[in-house]
């Protein structure tokens, strides 16, 4: 499992999707050929989008691990969100156009031609995502990539989608009720809809420099009280002004550490290479950036945490 988890990086996932984007497309668009089920046609529209959006994720993937320059000092792994948010924006479109396809059918209803092959062509292709979406979620944890995750959730959209789907043309085999097959379609556009407001939400906390993690701001502030000191009653080493951001697969935090005025200067600068490397050992990809003061000094007097 070791192995596996070390080959699975950002890219060769992303390439992963594409292959099987392609392979799910041709199966769906065979069984919506066979069956000219409206749920099928929203299904094979649905692969298109994984598609697009694997292109584009391996596209800004590729981006984002290009190493910092003079234009990007910090790097460029915010583009992951770029990927997240094309792929909300993208999954919203194809949404709107299964419902558009779906209303024409409720009206005007069409019989269903070879079921059963059809709707094992849709599971088979279902049964492919889901494995690679539980691939990618790992991957996307191991490696904090935005990418995976936006792509691991819409293939995981695509099961549920497909699960829909099939259950709907099952209904319309036993009841006769032709229109549950465009009934179901716009259902599966709602749900699709719902996921593609949500990527793109998500995206957009993340350009705007949203704050880490809560669990991984607690593990910031347990290293600190770590190395925080106190005499009896006065404090001697203490950390006020903590912030933090996100950028793609990095984190970033900044601190004030006070210490007496009495410590030398490389007394103080060993001090925080130690809190430094404390800090980026117990969040992989952390950047600390501590700004040493000494204990009666506050940077910002108008900080309302400077007034408490």
């Amino acid at each position: 499992m070791k192995q596996l988890d070390a080959w699975m990086n950002p890219k060769r996932m992303l390439w992963a999707s594409v292959v099987v984007a392609l392979i799910t497309i041709g199966l769906k668009t065979l069984a919506w050929w066979l069956t000219d089920s409206v749920g099928l046609l929203s299904d094979a529209m649905e692969s298109l989008v994984n598609l697009a959006s694997a292109v584009f994720g391996l596209m800004m993937v590729t981006v984002a691990e290009m190493p910092p320059d003079q234009d990007h000092p910090y790097g460029h792994h915010k583009a992951e969100y770029f990927s997240s948010g094309f792929e909300g924006i993208l999954i919203i479109v194809a949404a709107l156009g299964i419902v558009w396809a779906a209303a024409h059918r409720i009206f005007d209803p069409q019989p269903l031609e070879q079921v059963g092959f059809g709707l094992a062509l849709s599971v088979g292709s279902s049964a492919l995502n889901g494995l690679l979406a539980w691939l990618m979620f790992r991957a996307a944890k191991q490696h904090r990539s935005l990418a995976l995750e936006a792509d691991a959730r819409h293939l995981v959209t695509d099961v549920w989608t497909s699960a829909g789907v099939v259950i709907g043309i099952g209904l319309v085999s036993v009841t006769g009720w032709l229109w549950l097959d465009a009934l179901v379609a716009i259902g599966v556009a709602l749900n699709i809809l719902k996921e593609g407001a949500h990527l793109v939400w998500e995206s957009s906390q993340g350009l705007m420099d949203e704050a880490v993690e809560p669990e991984v701001l607690t593990q910031i502030q347990t290293v600190l009280e770590g190395f925080a000191h106190h005499r009896g009653d006065v404090e001697i080493i203490r950390f006020d002004h903590l912030t933090t951001r996100k950028a793609g697969q990095r984190r970033f935090v900044d601190v004030h550490m006070h210490m007496p005025a009495s410590w030398t200067l490389g007394r103080a600068a060993a001090l925080r290479t130690s809190v430094e490397e404390a800090l980026m050992s117990e969040v992989p990809g952390l950047r600390a950036s501590i700004q040493l003061l000494p204990s009666d000094v506050e940077a910002h007097f108008d900080d309302p945490r400077d007034l408490k």
